[in-house]
């Protein structure tokens, strides 16, 4: 079956391609969408077999920390384990192209943590997301689309090309830069920063 491409505002996305994706995620699909970022791949946190195909897509290991999406800071008590300073942090500089690795709690599907015990959680600055995670209700797990070792898919119709197979929707708000989240590893006592990407480090000291 080919993929869907539909074309998606960034700023205000339209409802019922929202609708749509959602309806995708819920019946088992990989949807592709617009970050604060890059393109994100997007799977129901809590299906088994939706998650074994992002690895697939990924050609990963079930031990890849994978990171899902959140609304706010609100929800992330109850999928990490939050210090004090890591709530300082993540208050200060979110919604924002971060990715946090935490300490996960026991809501957190074991099939995502394995014998990790930590997951990543990103809060994006982008309309797109936050329509998606309000429809869905839930948090949406969430990963690039690989190109290479250290490239990113930015183009939706390359990322059509790559994966007309595996992917069932994209919502295509053009190209974008190559460029992703800084990641944050917040799970122990120090601030320990894993990749320089979009997010701005000296903001999350002062």
């Amino acid at each position: 079956m080919a993929i869907e491409t539909q074309k998606i505002y960034p700023d205000h996305p339209q409802t019922r391609l929202i609708k749509k994706a959602v309806d995708t995620l819920r019946n088992g699909g990989i949807i592709v969408y617009p970050t604060d970022t890059i393109y994100g791949l997007g799977a129901d946190l809590f299906n088994k077999q939706a998650l074994q195909k992002v690895l697939r897509i990924k050609k990963a290991s079930r031990h890849k920390l994978l990171s899902f999406v959140c609304p706010g800071l609100k929800e992330i008590a109850r999928w990490a384990v939050v210090s004090n300073q890591a709530y300082k942090i993540m208050r200060r500089v979110t919604p924002g192209p971060y990715t946090f690795i935490l300490r996960s709690s026991g809501e957190v599907p074991k099939l995502l943590v394995q014998k990790r015990k930590t997951v990543g959680i990103r809060i994006p600055d982008s309309a797109v997301v936050q329509a998606l995670l309000e429809e869905l209700g839930r948090p949406i797990l969430s990963t690039s689309v690989p190109q290479g070792i250290d490239g990113y898919y930015t183009d939706p119709q390359e990322i059509a090309a790559m994966f007309n197979n595996d992917i069932q929707l994209i919502l295509d708000a053009g190209v974008m830069f190559n460029k992703p989240s800084t990641i944050v590893d917040l799970s122990g006592d120090e601030i320990e920063i894993l990749r320089e990407g979009a997010g701005d480090i000296d903001a999350l000291y002062y």
